[in-house]
């Protein structure tokens, strides 16, 4: 099947065959193709929703897997719901008569010209001429959708929809001419074949087995090699009696079992076995899979003396990822660092981008802002990027801020325009526009009579984990540089919207912050930006927070940022950072500062620190001065901490974007450059990965050779009188002497 990147994003399952489906529906109301005796498709067809909806949905089944020692354990913020009766509606112009065939998931009505339908047709002959058709599907359990195909008539995102009808019928039967009820452009993803239900959707699965087994205390130890997400299979269980299942990242964690994070108990009897977690019983046959994935390295299983069985592996989950971005060097430790790295990511990046895989599992704006960063130097999977962006921002009305934290609202903000420029999908923009509005407005209510953000009742001012006091209180710098930085981008979206008076209010609003910045923050003394200001005088505090962000922002001219740099960034006296989240923002400060060499000293340090303690998946914190079991514990938790988690993956994005220098400067890589460094290396290659396909560099100390698949580039290559830039040329290798 040949990739339609004009629909809806890249086709995960018509590629890898992702959709696993039950021939036995359950749902009475679901109707399926069987056997299509229709003429062949001119245009692809997929499955459609409410936008946002399905992403909610499917949110809500991933959020809700979090276990802690066999309890279920839900996400803390608002949960919101898919629309349970939604409208789907296309005006159709047809040269020729053609006949339909329709899908729904849910109980639905098809009305032709307003006309209403017997039933629930599967067919549907349309006449020529121009036609109304309306669709109108009602799911309580799982979002409403719908699947036409015909020859020309097929649903696709351009297909309208509307939660609510506000249209009315007087007392003679007429219907109401005009109407409130706002339609929006249709969802999807990929679900392009009639069986492929969006309902039961599900990541691929493959049998792994244990490297090692290994006879512990009253039970076995199973290590599978490496960090690892999935299913543990039993193999040949006999017996009466409890099987305890014990994990962990580590075989501290998994062998503690008063302590360890994760566990399961199965109760075996003969002929079936009950997961005592979940309450569900199922018949034994040869093989009894868990039907709760877990995180772990290893696996450590007792079983009371009346239980037996033959072995212990499991189902490795994952989504299927082509790694299109790729870095390879003359220093073998940087090319683990990237190989790792590169691992974390594809673990995370599941229905979602995720945190981590062991605790939460969960969807944080913060943490997800930093995934697509590093995505789009590694698979460019701009569908992951979509529906995660849609799952965090949830339904109006706004209650409370992005998973409750007031800078990660501003993340979501920040991320959206950096999608567009790395993709350059204007739809998408368009699309969740109405709900940036909503989400700003919510934000700008919440101002004080600064224009500045504070925290207030139910806002979690999050800011890092800090090995050290971090006031919260007052007019924080670090988040009215956010704050500003996502009004900035309101203004750049309402004008790809279309919506010229957004566009000049949102540029006031910032440009009016803006302006306060360096007043209220700025401390010639301290050549710094002050951590915060409370009743409006300045703390004595100096972070890194602000002042990073304010230098790769270029919220400070040129003087002002290499002061920072010296007084701030380059400063040990300043609380230092011990969580790789923030210092994926410092790294790329001081990169964008010209410090690559310096940076990639820290970058061995500190992800090669995690190497030599053993990591095979990047941590969620990480302190060189921390040893043993100290690096396992967080939380007040002795294995409190994810040793896998999506924000330990930085050098992928630094590498990409900084070392071998490629970045877009029109959206979606229109127009790009390439500004390599090799930052103290003898040599390094690598290719980024782009709408138009891949930019391949290679560098040493004498030449520079690129080849590009496509968009108008430019090479920045270092000369003893600066930067001279070169045009490249793309679908053939250049090579340049310098």
């Amino acid at each position: 099947m040949e990739l339609n990147v004009n629909h809806c994003g890249t086709n995960y399952f018509l590629r890898f065959s992702l959709l696993v489906i039950e021939r036995k529906m359950k749902n009475r109301w679901i109707i399926l193709l069987g056997a299509l005796s229709l003429a062949s498709s001119t245009f692809a067809q997929t499955w459609i929703w409410y936008p946002g909806d399905y992403e909610i949905w499917l949110g809500n089944q991933m959020n809700n897997r979090r276990t802690e020692r066999g309890a279920f354990f839900p996400p803390f913020w608002k949960t919101d719901s898919h629309y349970v009766v939604v409208e789907f509606s296309k005006k159709l112009d047809l040269a020729e008569p053609e006949e339909i065939f329709i899908a729904a998931e849910g109980k639905y009505n098809v009305k032709l010209d307003g006309k209403l339908q017997f039933g629930m047709p599967s067919t549907l002959k349309l006449p020529a001429g121009k036609h109304s058709l309306n669709i109108k599907v009602w799911n309580q359990s799982t979002p409403p959708t719908i699947y036409v195909k015909g020859k020309t008539v097929n649903t696709d995102k351009t297909w309208k929809v509307t939660y609510e009808d506000k249209e009315w019928i007087d007392e003679s039967g007429k219907a109401s001419d005009t109407s409130a009820t706002v339609y929006m452009d249709a969802g999807c993803w990929n679900f392009d074949g009639a069986t492929q239900l969006p309902s039961k959707f599900s990541l691929v699965r493959k049998p792994m087995k244990a490297v090692s087994s290994t006879p512990r205390k009253e039970g076995v130890l199973y290590d599978f090699g490496k960090e690892t997400f999935g299913y543990i299979t039993l193999k040949d269980v006999k017996g009466k009696g409890t099987i305890h299942i014990y994990y962990g990242e580590s075989p501290e964690e998994a062998l503690d079992t008063e302590y360890c994070e994760t566990l399961d108990k199965l109760l075996a009897e003969p002929g079936q076995i009950t997961d005592l977690a979940i309450r569900n019983t199922r018949k034994l046959y040869d093989e009894y899979t868990l039907d709760n994935s877990k995180a772990f390295r290893y696996v450590y299983v007792t079983c009371d003396p009346g239980v037996t069985m033959q072995d212990v592996s499991m189902q490795y989950e994952y989504l299927p990822e082509e790694y299109r971005g790729s870095f390879k060097c003359n220093d073998e430790e940087l090319n683990r660092i990237w190989e790792v790295g590169a691992y974390t990511m594809h673990l995370t990046t599941r229905e979602f981008f995720i945190d981590g895989i062991k605790r939460d599992r969960w969807v944080w704006s913060g943490d997800a802002i930093q995934s697509y960063l590093m995505n789009y130097y590694l698979f460019f999977d701009n569908e992951t990027v979509k529906r995660t962006i849609w799952l965090l921002r949830g339904k109006d009305p706004v209650t409370s801020h992005s998973n409750t934290i007031m800078d990660y609202t501003f993340y979501w903000f920040l991320s959206i325009y950096d999608y567009y420029m790395y993709s350059g999908d204007k739809d998408f923009v368009t699309q969740l526009y109405p709900r940036m509005q909503s989400m700003m407005d919510y934000v700008l209510g919440r101002t004080n009579a600064n224009g500045m953000v504070e925290g207030m009742t139910g806002d979690w001012v999050f800011v890092d984990w800090a090995d050290g006091y971090l006031d919260k209180k007052g007019e924080l710098s670090f988040e009215q540089v956010l704050f500003c930085k996502s009004l900035e981008t309101m203004a750049l979206c309402a004008s790809l919207a279309g919506n010229t008076a957004d566009k000049t209010k949102y540029e006031k609003l910032a440009s009016a912050l803006r302006s306060k910045l360096e007043p209220a923050f700025w401390n010639e003394q301290k050549q710094a930006m002050v951590h915060n200001r409370i009743q409006g005088k300045q703390s004595e505090s100096v972070t890194r927070y602000a002042n990073m962000f304010s230098v790769f922002f270029n919220y400070l001219n040129a003087d002002k940022q290499q002061a920072i740099k010296h007084s701030v960034l380059q400063n040990d006296s300043i609380l230092k950072i011990t969580t790789p989240y923030m210092r994926f923002y410092e790294l790329e400060a001081l990169c964008a500062l010209g410090e690559q060499e310096s940076v990639m000293k820290e970058m061995k340090a500190y992800w090669g620190g995690m190497l030599k303690e053993g990591a095979t998946s990047f941590w969620e914190k990480y302190n060189p001065e921390e040893t043993g079991t100290q690096h396992l514990a967080m939380y007040g938790r002795p294995y409190g901490k994810s040793l896998c988690h999506a924000w330990g993956a930085s050098p992928i994005y630094l590498l990409g974007k900084y070392y071998l220098g490629v970045k877009p400067t029109k959206p979606g890589y229109e127009e790009y450059s390439v500004t390599p460094c090799l930052g103290g290396l003898k040599w390094m290659e690598g290719t980024v990965p782009t709408p138009y396909g891949n930019i391949h560099i290679y560098m040493d100390k004498k030449e520079i050779r690129i080849k590009s698949d496509g968009g108008k580039g430019i090479l920045n290559i270092p000369t003893r009188k600066g930067m001279k830039a070169m045009t490249i040329e793309p679908g053939k290798e250049q090579v340049f002497k310098y």
